[in-house]
Formats: C-alpha cells, sequence, structure tokens
C-alpha cells in the first residue's frame, strides 16, 4: 500500500519530474518541477480553485514517482520525452504529428543537387522551409530543374564523368549532363548560387533575365523557345506572388495564437521564412478542460518545438507564458544559436498574431460545425436505428455479405462499423470451405458460425490467462447483426447464435425489386424506414461497403485463378516459370502473341518448354 505521508516528506528540494499512476498502475500525468518537494505536495493539500480537471485527476492518484535532475532544463527535456511516451490522460496532448518538405541544396557535393526532403540533418547542405504543402515543393523543384538544369541523378561526380550515356533529363533540356562533362564545374556552381538566391526570395535578376530571353526568341523567330522562356516565366511570377512580404527584417519566426472553448483548442502557426509568409498549420489541442491558454501554449510550444527539426530564431506569442527564460534556452540549444521568445503589444507584429488568433477561432468555429454535422451522419444516424428497433444500445453493428459466380470460389465479407463509421481494421474475409455449389444460405451459415467461434475462443483464451483487454477483430461482438437480405438470412443468422447461445439482435436490410434497400426485417416484422433520414443513409452505406468487399475479394480470387488455369495447364510450366512469363511480358495476352524465340528470352525457359507454350496458345 503506497503511504502518502511517508512518501510526500521524502521528496527532495530539487529539480526534476514526477509521474502519477492510477490504481491500474497507468501514467495519468506527468510534470516537471523546479523544486519537487514544494510542486508535488501542492497537489495533496485543499486548495480552492484549482479547477476540476485537476482536482479529479488528484482523486484517481494511487502512487507517484519522482527522477531528479541536474537543472531545470534537463527536467523540461525528460518531461517531454515522458509525455510523447505514455500520451498521459491529463497532460494537454498535441494531436497532429505531422512532419513538413524542406528543399534540401546538396552543398557538400562537388555537384550540389536540388531534393525535396522531410528532415533536416546536421550536414553540409542547405536547407529551405519548412514549407506546408508538399505539392507545392515538388512544383518549386521542378521549376527550378528547368531554371538551372542541374543534376538530379545519384551519380558520383566527376568519378564517373563519361561512364554511362545522358539522361532523358539532358534531353528533355532539364540537365546539362556534367556527367558528360558538358559543363565546367565552375559554370555549374555559378547555377547554383542562382538557384540559391531564387530559393532566398531574390526574383527580380531571373524574371528580367526570362523576359529578355524571351524577347529575344521571339525576334529570331524561335517561337518554341520563346514559349519555353514565356512558361518559366509565368512559374517564377507565380512563385513570387505567393510569398507574401511579413516584416522588414528578413528574420527567420513563427507567429503562434490560439482559440479555445470547453473541450478543444485550436493552436494557428504562421511559418516566416527571411521575412516572407511561406505558409500556416493549425493543430490541435486534447484534454485541454481546466487549463488556460497560456498554460495550453506552454505546452504547445514544449511538443511541437521537441519534434519539429527546423526552429527558427524568434518565437511570437499571443500572450505571457510561463518558463520563458528556460525555454528560450532549451530552443537555443536545440536550434545551436539564440532563440527569442516574445509577446508583441503593439505594431506590426502584434497584428500578426492577432490575425493568427482570428485565423484559429476560424477554424475552431468551422470545425465544430463541421464534428456537428459529422455526428449527425454517424453518431446521430445509429441513435436513429436504436430508436427505431427499441433497443437501449448500439454501438458497434456488423454486417455480412456473400459473393460468387454460379458457385464459384465461394466467399463472405464481414465489414464493422462503430459509431456509425467503418472500422477497416477489424473487416474480414472468409473463402468459404464446406460448400461447393451457389448456396448462399450455407455460405452464410459458414461464415458466421467461423466468426463468432473464433471470437469465442479468443475469449476462452483471455480469460485463461487473465487478461483484461480485448485483441483482434472477432472478440468484440456486435451490438447489432445486420444481414443482407430479408427473411431468410436472418433466420440462418438466428439458427446460428441459437447453436452457439449467444444473444445478439439481429436485423435484415430488405430491398426492393430494383435492388435498393426499402427497410429493415426484424422480430419477423418488415419494418418501413425514411428513405431521407441519416438512419437510412447509414444502413445503405453498411450494404453498399459489406457488397464491394466481398465482390473486391472475390475479383481478386477469380483473376488469380484465371492465371493459374491457363499456365498451369501448360506441361512443364510451374510456380517459378509462369512468374518469370507474367513478369518478361506482363499479360497473357502478351504471352500468346510471342514466338518461340521470344518466349526463350525469359531466363527460366528453355527452348523445348518454349515451343510447348508456343503450341499450346495455337491448339484448335
Amino acid at each position: 500500500m503506497f503511504d502518502f505521508d511517508e512518501e510526500l516528506k521524502k521528496l527532495p528540494n530539487s529539480p526534476g519530474v514526477y509521474l502519477m499512476h492510477d490504481d491500474a498502475d497507468t501514467i495519468i500525468y506527468v510534470g516537471k518541477a523546479v523544486n519537487l518537494h514544494n510542486r508535488v505536495r501542492s497537489y495533496f493539500r485543499k486548495i480552492v480553485g484549482r479547477g476540476p480537471q485537476i482536482d479529479k485527476m488528484v482523486q484517481q492518484i494511487a502512487r507517484f514517482e519522482y527522477i531528479v535532475t541536474d537543472s531545470e532544463l534537463e527536467a523540461l527535456v525528460l518531461e517531454n520525452n515522458l509525455i510523447k511516451e505514455y500520451s498521459p490522460k491529463y497532460n494537454t496532448m498535441l494531436k497532429d504529428d505531422k512532419t513538413y518538405p524542406y528543399i534540401k541544396v546538396t552543398m557538400g557535393e562537388e555537384y550540389p543537387r536540388i531534393l525535396f526532403s522531410r528532415e533536416m540533418k546536421k550536414d553540409r547542405s542547405k536547407y529551405f522551409g519548412p514549407y506546408t504543402s508538399a505539392a507545392a515543393v515538388k512544383d518549386t523543384i521542378e521549376l527550378m530543374n528547368k531554371l538551372y538544369q542541374l543534376k538530379t541523378c545519384n551519380r558520383k561526380l566527376p568519378r564517373d564523368i563519361g561512364l554511362e550515356r545522358p539522361c532523358l533529363n539532358y534531353h528533355i533540356k532539364q540537365c546539362m549532363a556534367p556527367c558528360q562533362g558538358y559543363i565546367g564545374k565552375e559554370e555549374y556552381r555559378e547555377r547554383v548560387e542562382q538557384a540559391l538566391d531564387f530559393l532566398n526570395g531574390n526574383y527580380k535578376p531571373l524574371l528580367k533575365d526570362l523576359e529578355e530571353k524571351m524577347t529575344q526568341a521571339s525576334e529570331n523567330m524561335e517561337f518554341e523557345e520563346a514559349i519555353r522562356y514565356r512558361d518559366l516565366y509565368n512559374s517564377v511570377k507565380s512563385v513570387a506572388q505567393k510569398q507574401k512580404i511579413t516584416d522588414s527584417d528578413g528574420e527567420d519566426k513563427d507567429i503562434l495564437a490560439l482559440a479555445k472553448d470547453d473541450t478543444d483548442a485550436v493552436v494557428q502557426v504562421f511559418f516566416v521564412r527571411d521575412g516572407k509568409l511561406i505558409g500556416r498549420e493549425h493543430f490541435y489541442m486534447t484534454h485541454v478542460q481546466g487549463y488556460d491558454n497560456a498554460q495550453i501554449l506552454l505546452d504547445f510550444v514544449k511538443q511541437f518545438y521537441a519534434g519539429t527539426p527546423y526552429i527558427p530564431r524568434e518565437l511570437m506569442l499571443q500572450e505571457e507564458i510561463a518558463d520563458i527564460e528556460i525555454l528560450e534556452k532549451w530552443l537555443s540549444t536545440r536550434k545551436g544559436g539564440r532563440v527569442y521568445i516574445r509577446v508583441p503589444k503593439k505594431g506590426a507584429k502584434e497584428k500578426l498574431v492577432e490575425l493568427a488568433a482570428q485565423n484559429a477561432h476560424l477554424i475552431l468555429s468551422q470545425d465544430k460545425e463541421r464534428m456537428k454535422r459529422e455526428e449527425g451522419r454517424t453518431i446521430g444516424a445509429v441513435k436513429e436505428i436504436a430508436a427505431l428497433l427499441e433497443l437501449e444500445h448500439v454501438s458497434r453493428m456488423e454486417a455480412f455479405d456473400i459473393s460468387n459466380i454460379s458457385g464459384f470460389a465461394n466467399v463472405g465479407s464481414m465489414v464493422v462499423f462503430e459509431k456509425g463509421k467503418a472500422k477497416r481494421s477489424d473487416y474480414r474475409k472468409f473463402r468459404i470451405q464446406s460448400v461447393s455449389g451457389p448456396d448462399d444460405y450455407a455460405c452464410m451459415k459458414e461464415v458466421l458460425t467461423r466468426r463468432f467461434v473464433h471470437g469465442m475462443e479468443e475469449k476462452e483464451e483471455l480469460n485463461r490467462k487473465e487478461m483484461n483487454h480485448e485483441f483482434g477483430s472477432f472478440t468484440k461482438f456486435p451490438d447489432l447483426l445486420l444481414m443482407d437480405g430479408g427473411r431468410g438470412q436472418v433466420n440462418i443468422a438466428l439458427q446460428v447464435l441459437e447453436e452457439l447461445h449467444l444473444d445478439i439482435p439481429v436485423c435484415g436490410m430488405v430491398k426492393d425489386d430494383n435492388h435498393r434497400t426499402r427497410g429493415l426485417y426484424y422480430h419477423n416484422v418488415e419494418i418501413p424506414i425514411d428513405t431521407h433520414s441519416e438512419g437510412f443513409k447509414l444502413i445503405t452505406r453498411i450494404q453498399d461497403e459489406a457488397h464491394r468487399f466481398a465482390i473486391e475479394y472475390h475479383r481478386s480470387l477469380r483473376s488469380k485463378a484465371q492465371v493459374k488455369s491457363v499456365l498451369d495447364e501448360i506441361p512443364g510450366v510451374g510456380p517459378a516459370r509462369r512468374k518469370a512469363l507474367m513478369k518478361h511480358f506482363g499479360s497473357i495476352n502478351e504471352i500468346k502473341e510471342a514466338s518461340v524465340e521470344q518466349l526463350c528470352e525469359v531466363q527460366e525457359i528453355p527452348e523445348h518448354i518454349g515451343q510447348q507454350i508456343y503450341e499450346f496458345f495455337r491448339k484448335g
């Protein structure tokens, strides 16, 4: 038994991190402290105004532990790592885990390249970004390859000069072929410097040069070249216009502001690089009940900048937060240069923070509306179905379907919807083992029996091992079983459940003559359903999904069977030769059309086998 009084007395007057555990020994909160003795003891004093969320957390603490550190900075780093590892229930958590694209110029190479990168490494390369749009980064790199014609391949130069022919990029004028020595190292480096100038936002010289080349080509009646320069000019101009100037000092900075309601918070970040707004992104923070804006913003800064590879010189925040000095020290250490955290009170910078806050409020309100509509389509629809069938609780619904063509390759599908949303990780396919002909009822009986017997066996295994969690999609049984049909399918399901002594409601999805859902069959009665209701739309989605999933599985089996049935009928062609043939020719039709000589070009096919394949496709 954990003795709180004794353990509280042992707390040292040192910086460190503390971890709160509940009675299941789950870590529910991680915090850092300048003085562990004072900080941890404060949770167990009777303090009014501490907030309902913290009071609720304290009531669940069964024990605590702590880790002493040498400094507050070490405590901050350790706190971040532990929060990331354990995702405690009562810590505000950064919900998004995004990686941002960068443009990388490999300055450590003798012939540098311009590449797309998702991470910043401590190498000799130059990085530009982060950008919020991967597509925009790829478009920019493509444009720069057209403009400066730098190499994109992995050939080691100058070692490999002249060893291979130039690639396609040379022929389409997107590379000057340094691999052939067609451009000297000095001239190549000049192009690299021009590319760096472009990435730093200096577009005017390039636009002027392109305009002059376009005019010159037009005067020389070289109209194809003129069109090429015109397109490049327009592309550069488009990129230049997107780089909106936000500050005259040309510094890298992130601008942060948040919006919050009772349950959610959104942090908006504007990314400013070299004085230009290159993008913006919003992030959700969870578990925010009971925390003020300053605390949420503090937790965001710690968690976000612990994970992002690039840290700007300045963070501009909406309001003052705690631990600014220690945060600046930590960020400066991570960056390898001085980082400042500021809260602007007036002027253009303060207006930028206001703009970020307005964006955060807008995103929060829009998402609330979207979530409300989504809830109507999902949870609201499930409640409609439950009310229609007079069931107290419905969350998990499972639907089954059978697919075959004249009894060939009978298959079954199981799709799962939880709270009105498809749970694809729990979908399952069944290849029918006991039925050879087109008997949908017998197939359905086998599928349902296998599904529930498997689930019961898994539960038995869990009980034997005294484990209280669930694993696999079969362990969790549905609150409602949906059958793709009326009375016949429902009776099959009820028969299986009765044999297995299971009590699960079963409902049929009845179709009209045009194969459209018209109602539900439940307790031997067909119940009409409003075709405009969200409940009806959900039933239709589930039915379509079960049908689609079964058809796709059947089609894949049919396709494999066709390949096997044709080639495996040829004497001397087994799995290895079949695979080699398909890899070489790509399709059965190409194999059919091939000559004996072409067939024997496949390494695994000797001449006599090639002759047999050739004759096989020309019989009769």
